[in-house]
């Protein structure tokens, strides 16, 4: 006598089929959280399956080369090429609309700048140190020159997998750039010879009290056992999400995380949105003080530009006293690496161009451009981008997104969700697993070499030795169909101050105050 069992085991697979889609089909129809499946029971998975492919689809397939945000196809392209140290070039002419809003033009000199046998860059044509000393006007224990005009950008430990800070540190050490440490405090992936500027926010993770405050006795510590900490950054905000604090998912904290941050292991942490250890300009400018004196470091803020009562305030207190910060790190609000809801993301704080000039206006205007560095963050990773930058009155610029794709990031914008699959932006151990460090690292060096050579050969076409020696009138920009453009100057409406500069070989040589040499 057959069973139950033995007649199911006997059906053919067609049959099974139809039975598995019946009961699919029956759940559709009994579920309420989505209206579409209900409706539309078995079809309307498809819906859901090609929105969540949707991004993939228009990146590879859909979008043309220069369509795609925050970084286009042409973009990415030029960064993944220079970091392999493939052919970077373009054939048969670019395929830009030149003609298009906010296009840049570098206008060349008649007869370039000429470069003697003597010249460094006959030995190195990546050599290209910062022309300002970090630190010189305060008289800080411990100036600091940037041996690189391109650096990397607050990114920390926690949003970023171990193996991409390994990447990131070991790669800045072949191309004499320094790496950022971003909030998250400084770990071991960031003692690998590349120089290093120490960062916190609001959180004051690496430097923080049990209670959440700042910690001056933790932060002396960190700086005595670590040498090639070079310098402090202060984040008042940052372009993705200023004047709100930082989130970083209990998923993505693991152990070690942890007990780098003084935090719980697994639990979601906030940052608040205001520092603890002051609340107003002059006790931020005692802070800093403080802080500098303390270590010997120069110490710098990094913002997001919106309104300019404080800065006032700041540039009329630094005047007063002569004190303040050694360095002012400009974010613009196209900022990605921190994830931010739309609405901050989208519409708070100013686009870089923006901010930047209105804060070097308001300095100017004060005569406080000698005693400030002013470091650029916010899609300069490209060279003509840092022409127009340097133009400006920008000394050094740091790169992000940049640096995430020259060691493998793929702008898949799942950055939030710990399931990045280049293993750039996750802690999952197996999605790490892609990631060589010692490959990376060369890709990432490769990718600063390439832009550095890039940039001094426009400086170069441009008539000058050294990008800060661009003046805004050697950059022109499509304004409006009725001033077709624009130099800076009259675009911005400000000129940018001279930068004290004595020559590329002086750079080269300096033993002085600031030196690019290694210090112990």
């Amino acid at each position: 006598m057959e069973t139950v069992f033995d007649v199911i085991k006997d059906l053919p697979w067609w049959l099974w089929i139809i039975v598995v889609l019946a009961i699919i089909t029956l759940r559709d129809i009994l579920q309420r959280r989505h209206t579409i499946i209900h409706n539309f029971p078995l079809v309307g998975h498809i819906r859901y399956m090609l929105e969540s492919i949707g991004p993939e689809m228009r990146q590879y397939f859909v979008a043309n080369n220069r369509e795609e945000l925050p970084f286009n196809r042409i973009e990415r392209g030029w960064v993944y090429a220079s970091a392999k140290k493939e052919n970077n070039y373009e054939g048969f002419g670019t395929d830009r609309d030149i003609h298009a809003h906010q296009h840049i033009f570098i206008n060349n000199a008649m007869m370039p700048f000429k470069v003697k046998d003597e010249h460094p860059h006959k030995t190195d044509n990546t050599f290209l140190p910062c022309a300002k000393v970090i630190g010189a006007y305060n008289k800080r224990k411990r100036p600091y020159r940037p041996a690189s005009v391109i650096n990397i950008s607050a990114m920390s430990y926690g949003s970023l997998s171990a193996k991409a800070i390994d990447s990131l540190n070991k790669g800045a050490a072949l191309a004499d750039a320094y790496h950022n440490t971003g909030e998250g405090g400084l770990s071991p992936y960031h003692s690998n010879g590349g120089d290093v500027m120490f960062h916190f926010g609001t959180g004051y993770f690496g430097v923080r009290t049990k209670e959440g405050g700042f910690s001056m006795e933790k932060m002396i510590k960190l700086v005595e056992e670590n040498r090639f900490i070079r310098a402090i950054e202060v984040k008042l905000s940052q372009g993705a999400k200023p004047g709100k604090g930082g989130v970083l998912p209990g998923k993505k904290i693991s152990k070690e995380i942890a007990e780098i941050r003084g935090v719980d292991i697994g639990k979601t942490v906030l940052s608040p949105p205001t520092h603890k250890a002051f609340s107003n300009v002059p006790e931020m400018l005692d802070f800093i003080e403080a802080i500098a004196e303390n270590t010997g470091l120069p110490v710098g803020i990094k913002a997001a530009i919106g309104k300019l009562d404080q800065w006032e305030e700041l540039a009329d207190f630094m005047l007063k006293t002569g004190k303040g910060p050694d360095f002012i790190t400009i974010d613009g609000g196209e900022g990605g690496t921190g994830a931010a809801p739309p609405s901050f993301a989208d519409h708070v704080s100013l686009p870089w161009v923006y901010g930047f000039a209105k804060i070097y206006k308001l300095f100017k205007s004060k005569g406080l451009i000698h005693r400030v560095v002013f470091i650029g963050s916010g899609k300069l990773g490209f060279p003509a981008k840092a022409a127009m930058a340097f133009a400006m009155g920008i000394d050094c610029i740091n790169v992000a997104r940049e640096a995430m794709m020259s060691i493998g990031c793929i702008q898949a914008q799942i950055c939030h969700t710990n399931r990045c699959p280049a293993g750039v932006a996750t802690q999952n151990k197996w999605l790490q697993n892609g990631i060589d460090p010692t490959l990376k690292s060369i890709r990432l060096a490769q990718y600063f070499k390439t832009f550095k050579k890039e940039l001094i050969e426009i400086t170069h076409a441009a008539g000058y030795e050294h990008p800060c020696e661009f003046k805004m009138n050697d950059i022109s920009m499509n304004v409006d169909d009725q001033n077709l453009s624009k130099t800076l100057d009259k675009a911005y409406m400000y000129t940018k101050q001279t930068v004290p500069f004595d020559g590329m070989q002086h750079l080269k040589d300096c033993e002085h105050l600031g030196g690019i040499k290694k210090q112990p």
